[in-house]
């Protein structure tokens, strides 16, 4: 393969974490902003704060607002993995503040629909430790200015959200002094949408997947972006969101499966692709049969299709959904569950479904280098999915030492950004075929 192609893309960067949340500190957020104005990149930040948070541990307790922190953590990451590409950080400010710093080219609009998505993603209950917990956050947006210093940036974030804190009517706030511009409605987004769908606006980029035992190239997971004309990139969280609004998730699933498909048939046949499964697919009568005829007509073979599907996709009825999985299964391809460690980790799913894989959510592998703890989870699992005859992919991996560890812990399979960042489906073909 391409050595420039093959060379990590995240540097060994390991500060100290935060006990409660996993996430690195201010200080630490405070260097590695240093280094990326110092290397030239344009970086936007939200600093979000949970407004009267000590409320939270006077209701509940400290154990409660611990947990409470420790969800707003995983659910910041979690966004941040999904929807933004390139070089980001989360940290813990302090208190109930947390830090999201992006490095990935990004329009002054899309940073801001970016934010107030993550903004309504904190404030949904939280539900731990016998109570419900809701959170009110609010945060100060900024776009790093030519010339200006990290300590300057967070002075700016600091001042905006001290300013937020007591005007009870607003959310999200430039720290610029800019008022937050209303941009695109809502139904505007959804004709944009309508639009995408028939012209050439929705890509499917691959992120590329790895053996742990020889680090050889085995496949790649089908990612989807909205290149929206005015607001930039849009990630998969979003677009989905939309689609949601406007009824028109099946569609736009459709949509994205038959570009994936047909971006993949042309990769060495030893490559397999992962693709997401919706709930909307699941639900809707015949997709099993609909899928196979796509993959058919694009001439995509199923035995190397992974169809993965998280918690969420299986909520509302796990017999009809192994159903559907297991006809997709008869055909050739494998299960997978997503995003393992990150919901509820229901157990029965592992009884009643037809899988083959696990894959960790990238919250179980942050820590596991330098927390006993975590490492002592990633172990358990791997028990457990020994004992099913389940092989476990590690997502998320950024390091060596991460590569490594999961490795030696017998994990078959790794993504992330220490090899490579999610491409084209040309790039990833040229990447595959490469010596």
């Amino acid at each position: 393969m391409d050595q420039q192609m093959t060379a990590p893309i995240s540097d060994e960067f390991d500060p100290p974490r935060d006990a409660v949340t996993g996430l690195c500190g201010r200080d630490a957020a405070l260097e590695r902003l240093a280094q990326w104005l110092d290397d030239g990149h344009q970086v936007h930040a939200l600093l979000a704060g949970l407004r009267r948070f000590d409320a939270v541990n006077l209701a509940y307790g400290s154990a409660a607002g611990d947990a409470a922190l420790a969800e707003v953590a995983l659910r910041i990451k979690q966004f941040a993995a999904s929807e933004l590409d390139g070089k980001w950080l989360a940290a813990r400010s302090g208190g109930g503040q947390f830090l999201l710093l992006s490095a990935e080219p990004c329009s002054r609009e899309r940073w801001q629909m970016a934010s107030a998505q993550l903004l309504e993603i904190l404030s949904r209950p939280i539900i731990g430790m016998g109570a419900t917990m809701r959170l009110a956050p609010r945060g100060a947006l900024l776009r790093g200015l030519a010339d200006e210093d990290a300590d300057s940036m967070f002075d700016r974030l600091g001042e905006t959200l001290s300013r937020l804190t007591i005007n009870p009517g607003r959310r999200l706030q430039w720290a610029d002094g800019e008022g937050i511009r209303t941009g695109r409605s809502a139904a505007q987004l959804e004709a944009d949408l309508l639009r995408a769908l028939d012209g050439d606006e929705i890509e499917v980029v691959y992120q590329p997947q790895f053996a742990c035992a020889d680090d050889r190239l085995v496949g790649a997971e089908a990612l989807a972006r909205w290149n929206h004309p005015v607001l930039g990139k849009i990630g998969a969280g979003a677009l989905f969101a939309v689609a949601e609004r406007a009824d028109h998730v099946t569609q736009l699933s459709r949509h994205i499966a038959r570009l994936a498909l047909t971006g993949a048939r042309a990769w060495p046949m030893d490559l397999r692709l992962s693709l997401n499964i919706t709930p909307n697919d699941l639900a809707a009568d015949g997709f099993a049969g609909d899928f196979i005829a796509l993959a058919e007509e694009i001439g995509f073979p199923l035995w190397r299709l992974t169809v993965e599907v998280t918690e969420q996709v299986l909520l509302s009825d796990v017999s009809h959904a192994a159903n559907v999985l297991g006809a997709l299964a008869a055909k050739g391809a494998r299960v997978a569950l997503d995003d393992f460690g990150a919901g509820f980790c229901n157990f029965r799913y592992l009884k009643l479904l037809p899988l083959q894989l696990l894959k960790l959510d990238r919250s179980m592998i942050d820590g596991v280098v330098s927390d006993a703890r975590d490492l002592a989870v990633l172990r358990a699992i791997m028990a457990m999915a020994g004992a099913l005859e389940l092989k476990v992919v590690a997502e998320g991996i950024e390091s060596e030492a991460q590569r490594g560890l999961v490795a030696a812990e017998g994990c078959a399979v790794y993504q992330g950004f220490l090899r490579a960042q999610p491409m084209s489906a040309q790039e990833f073909l040229r990447f595959a075929t490469t010596d």
